[in-house]
């Protein structure tokens, strides 16, 4: 059935540019989908929003929707405007959660997407900021099918509003050389030991975790997320020498200088005449660059291990947080270990969901209360690693601090 499609000229100038246009596929499911519903529903999505852009204005209101035993993972979209788009009155969105590293199969893929089309729009985003796969466009009667579909194939709902957000991790060792512990098994058991917490809002605010297994932190775990585990080594980095020269050969000294040594945050490293090179590791940051350029020649140590940082978010109340360092450094290598990171999750959310302000993320409540009452209250000893804005001041000279630090001692030790 042919379908009346409303004029949309000021979205047909997003598809004008030199990028792919997410308006060029909202369209293929109106004028190419098989299915009459689809056709529908999207064509009056895009006269919705062609009205917005015309008046400038947002038309979707909030309300409830959810499915049953659940209060979170659905984001309840009522247009306000449904007498002229009747359609799409009705556009909620379901948030499920990834496979840890977002390992998936095409079959998975296909089963999730024909469950779509049985029930939704049909538009689908790999993945939202929180790290869902995005199921956008569904009317309120076909968000249990659509769920119970999914959820009998092992597919969950992810997290929305205040409540512990679905966790991400990078794919780490399965693809990465670069890997210093095993991301998957700490994303699995943060978000299984905090399924309830994810379903059933009852926090000050939203709290996620990511984890990245090397300092690269492909995940953005340092300014994205209340709770970061990054994986990374304490020894020496490992130097292929022979793959060093071989490198040198290649590329030149110049290139080398240009690309490499020059561009160390800390000068840790330097070139020897007969192409070897030399690595401060005491002043090494694990910034990572010269191991990206040179990932056979360079390597992370192999005493690996974990950073845990708090508090990182984007703009909210008092503007972006990178994390604080809390765990400088952890080894996991007995179930204790692993157990330990769990029950550090629980301290710091029971300690946030008690003292934290209404809408407040954990980092602007340790913003507010201040870092040593947040270690008193989690339980763990202050430690000159725990930083959130590591050698800020480059010109601050350290060459006293040692005999400073004597003093400062020995002036305790009369008092």
């Amino acid at each position: 059935m042919a379908i009346n499609k409303h004029d949309t000229p000021m979205l047909d100038q997003l598809e004008t540019g030199p990028w792919p246009s997410f308006i060029s596929g909202i369209k293929r499911l109106r004028d190419e989908h098989p299915e009459e519903r689809i056709n529908t529903v999207t064509n009056d999505l895009l006269g919705q929003l062609e009205h917005s852009y015309e008046t400038r204005k947002g038309y979707w209101k909030g309300g409830t929707v959810s499915v049953y035993g659940y209060g979170g993972g659905i984001i309840p979209r009522f247009s306000e405007v449904s007498e002229a788009f009747p359609v799409s009155k009705e556009f909620h969105t379901l948030r499920v959660q990834p496979p840890a590293g977002n390992h998936y199969s095409t079959a998975m893929l296909r089963q999730m997407a024909d469950s779509w089309e049985k029930y939704g729009s049909g538009l689908v985003t790999f993945h939202g900021q929180t790290g869902n796969i995005m199921f956008i466009g569904i009317d309120t009667d076909n968000v249990q099918h659509f769920f119970d579909e999914i959820n009998d194939y092992g597919w969950d709902l992810g997290g929305a509003g205040p409540c512990v957000r679905t966790a991400m991790s990078c794919v780490g060792a399965a693809r990465c050389e670069m890997s210093c512990t095993n991301e998957q098994k700490a994303h699995r058991l943060l978000v299984n030991n905090f399924t309830d917490d994810v379903h059933r809002p009852a926090l000050p605010y939203k709290f996620k975790f990511k984890i990245s297994g090397c300092p690269n932190d492909c995940q953005n775990a340092i300014e994205r997320a209340d709770m970061a585990v990054i994986g990374t080594w304490r020894d020496d980095m490992v130097v292929n020498q022979d793959e060093v020269k071989a490198f040198v050969a290649k590329k030149g000294r110049t290139y080398m200088f240009d690309n490499v040594i020059s561009r160390c945050p800390t000068q840790s490293l330097s070139l020897n005449d007969d192409d070897t090179l030399e690595v401060d590791n005491k002043n090494c940051v694990r910034c990572m660059h010269c191991l990206n350029v040179m990932p056979k020649a360079l390597h992370p140590g192999s005493d690996r291990g974990v950073s845990i940082l708090f508090g990182g978010k984007r703009t909210l109340k008092i503007g972006d947080l990178m994390g604080t360092v809390i765990i400088p450094f952890k080894k996991l290598e007995t179930e204790e270990d692993w157990e330990s990171i769990v029950e550090l999750a629980e301290e710091v959310i029971d300690f946030w969901a008690e003292n934290g302000l209404e809408h407040e993320r954990c980092g602007e409540m340790i913003e507010r209360i201040g870092l040593a009452n947040f270690l008193e209250g989690i339980g763990i000893d202050p430690d000159p690693n725990m930083v959130a804005e590591p050698r800020q001041c480059s010109y601050v000279r350290m060459d006293d601090w040692d005999d400073a630090a004597e003093e400062w001692f020995d002036r305790q030790a009369e008092a």
